[in-house]
């Protein structure tokens, strides 16, 4: 009976000194929640008071993973979801999609990363990435300006196609193993047939961070949609394509961060039209937390007249530690043709 048993627990210990040496699978759960609270105002629009969910940072909910292959070749997912603290629901509005942020899975290695399902555009990331405000749908003029120009009724500036995702989307990214500070990221979506698409979407961007400077180059043309639903609801007649040009660049002088950036969104349909954007901004710290300044401009050419869109906003975001932190912002925001709007709002940000 010694030698069976013996046997026995030499292949239980080589069976479990195998599955230690073995590659690791690692699934992370994740988030944020902004809750914000004040006096809500558009340019056009009547002031609201109101609790907001997603003040600087829309809330979501995610879990992300890597499985090690070998070799240096990992497998890695993620499925995020958007949510409304405020009403407990979710998707960033009514209608969205439940895993709406990204939800993809691909392979990462010496080559790259290739990913595949609903991915976040590279012309969203190169725009948060430099202007004071971040990803705030809320207060960043950068953001609002390029990604959401005509939510205020009555406005005349031309609708954005394309979302910060794309459904039915693969999207590449470069390895970082290079030390010249470059690197690069596509995208594209098939139509899939959907109505009122006339292709497939395309994106890339080029990013460059050495030390205190840092640019990029975007740019993305929308064939069949704004991302979200099966067609181009908010497009005009006749509508064949969005292309959308973007250049931004950072620097950090320690004392201060500045930014600027300069876009162009060109509409092909019955009706052409343009909008040409610019920006500047600045990050200042001081005591705990730092001073966010950021104005845009926002411009569309047409026949005749040419709207503009002009967005200051002001505040202060305080950290009360590395992943907890109060701001305050004000907003004024001007349209051609539309009463002035005036925000001023504070709230509470948490990550997880």
């Amino acid at each position: 009976m010694i030698r069976p048993l013996t046997l026995r627990a030499a292949m239980g210990a080589a069976a479990l000194a195998a599955a230690g040496a073995a590659p690791a699978q690692n699934v992370q759960l994740y988030g944020l929640i902004d809750m914000t609270a004040g006096r809500f105002q558009q340019a056009g629009t009547d002031a609201v008071w109101r609790a907001d969910s997603g003040g600087m940072t829309t809330s979501f909910l995610g879990f992300r993973g890597t499985d090690d292959l070998g070799g240096g070749l990992k497998a890695k997912f993620a499925f995020e979801h958007f949510l409304r603290a405020d009403t407990g629901q979710a998707g960033r509005f009514g209608g969205d999609a439940f895993w709406a942020r990204d939800a993809y899975v691909g392979l990462s290695g010496a080559f790259g990363t290739t990913v595949l399902g609903r991915n976040t555009t590279p012309l969203f990331v190169s725009t948060v990435l430099f202007n004071a405000f971040g990803d705030s749908y809320a207060f960043s003029p950068a953001v609002r300006q390029l990604f959401t120009p005509a939510m205020q009724a009555g406005s005349p500036m031309v609708p954005f196609l394309g979302d910060s995702g794309w459904n039915n989307s693969i999207h590449y990214a470069s390895g970082d193993d290079d030390d010249d500070g470059f690197s690069w990221n596509l995208i594209a979506n098939l139509g899939e047939g959907a109505p009122g698409g006339t292709g497939k979407n395309t994106g890339a961007n080029l990013m460059y961070a050495n030390g205190p400077l840092a640019a990029t180059v975007a740019w993305q043309r929308v064939r069949n949609g704004d991302g979200i639903s099966s067609g181009p609801p908010l497009a005009p007649a006749g509508f064949t394509k969005q292309d959308t040009w973007l250049v931004a660049g950072s620097y950090d002088l320690q004392v201060v961060k500045l930014f600027t950036h300069a876009a162009m969104v060109r509409m092909r349909a019955s009706e052409r039209r343009t909008t040409q954007l610019w920006g500047v901004g600045a990050s200042v710290p001081f005591g705990p937390g730092k001073v966010l300044a950021q104005y845009g401009n926002a411009r569309v050419r047409l026949d005749g007249v040419h709207p503009t869109n002009h967005t200051l906003s002001i505040g202060y975001d305080y950290s009360l530690s590395k992943r907890t932190d109060v701001y305050a912002v004000f907003v004024n925001d001007r349209t051609t043709g539309l009463e002035k709007g005036n925000t001023l709002a504070g709230g509470v940000r948490v990550r997880f």
